[in-house]
């Protein structure tokens, strides 16, 4: 069991070794993201910028201006924070620095709320050039700070790493590529589990367990490229799909269930955060209510509950075709009237209008 935020520590300076043009950066939490391990074994390419986040990056920029392929790290929840230098410093500069956050999601647990990185994903994809990468295992962080390491890098990437040991899954890294790591068919009655981080252990588990249960066979795939996400093999597997479920507890937009409609793939979501904006209870889907702990790791209050009601919906849908079609449909067309590139631009201009 190793985090993945040790391979990052581990792999680095190795990596230091072989390429003399890496530098480190550090604001005051070396220790914790494991980049002071970098400082050890090659101390003239290591600073420490201190408690200034907004420093950090506007120095990788200029570094990254003159040959240096820079990583910077911090917790996910404090880099991210730092959105407006990202914005100006990095992403519309498209400059090729590698930025570190560690400790995201709500895995960390004693840590508390303002530790987590929890909306950092949101907040990363909406920057223009910025790609994502979000492995799910110690050996697989490894094949990842490779590629960062190895590739010439035209754009910011933006690197997720987690606090907590996980069970160490050898799994093949292609950047922009969807990992099927474990294989079920393509008939319609098949389930598909999509799992991006640290989480994937716990997904197979999830797999099998289901398995047991249903005698389904059951896909799991693996999403270590969040951003630009693998369309190609997702649009295949959401276009096959009978029900599309998303049993999240904290979700700041949940754009996975509008993707799922899009393909005319009924929903059922829980009923939190903006998963509320997207799925139309009994038009698109159904939203199952989930009554939370108030205070981290904000788990179901009753599990047990949530997880039969989820089923129950799931099961209504599955056993209704027609039912599954008519919100299919549905979600397919609110997705294009309201969520469309067009219809966004579109509204953005009646809402300056309206302000005339």
């Amino acid at each position: 069991m190793k985090a993945t935020r040790e391979a990052f520590g581990n792999h680095l300076p190795l990596m230091g070794d072989k390429y003399d043009n890496i530098v480190a950066l550090d604001a005051d939490l070396g220790k914790a993201t494991k980049i002071a391990s970098f400082k050890e074994k090659h101390p003239d390419r290591f600073f420490q910028i201190g408690i200034a986040e907004a420093n950090m990056i506007g120095i990788s920029s200029g570094l990254s201006e003159y040959g240096y392929k820079v990583f910077l790290a911090s917790f996910g929840s404090f880099i991210t924070g730092r959105y407006d230098i990202i914005r100006c410093s990095l992403a519309y500069s498209n400059r090729p620095v590698v930025i570190v956050g560690t400790h995201v999601g709500m895995a960390i647990g004693k840590d508390g709320v303002t530790q987590m990185g929890l909306e950092d994903v949101s907040i990363m994809r909406a920057l223009p050039n910025m790609k994502i990468l979000n492995p799910a295992s110690y050996s697989e962080t490894i094949r990842v700070i490779e590629y960062l390491c190895e590739t010439d890098l035209d754009s910011p990437h933006y690197l997720r790493l987690g606090r907590q040991p996980v069970e160490d899954i050898d799994i093949p890294f292609e950047f922009g590529k969807g990992q099927i790591v474990k294989e079920g068919t393509f008939k319609m009655k098949n389930i598909t589990l999509f799992s991006t981080g640290c989480i994937l252990p716990d997904v197979l588990e999830a797999a099998h367990q289901i398995e047991n249960i249903s005698h389904r066979t059951v896909r799991v795939v693996n999403i270590h490229t969040i951003k630009p996400i693998d369309k190609e093999t997702i649009i295949k597997l959401y276009s096959h799909a009978d029900v599309f479920c998303c049993p999240s507890i904290y979700e700041p937009f949940g754009i996975i269930n509008l993707e799922a409609m899009s393909c005319e793939t009924a929903v059922v979501a829980s009923e939190v955060g903006g998963i509320k904006e997207v799925v139309v209870p009994h038009e698109t889907g159904f939203l199952v209510p989930l009554y939370q702990m108030e205070e981290a790791p904000y788990e179901p209050v009753n599990p047990a509950a949530f997880s039969e009601d989820l089923a129950v919906s799931v099961n209504r849908l599955i056993r209704d075709p027609n039912l599954r079609e008519k919100m299919g449909q549905a979600g397919r067309q609110r997705a294009l009237d309201d969520f469309s590139w067009t219809s966004i631009a579109e509204k953005t201009v009646e809402a300056f209008k309206s302000l005339l």
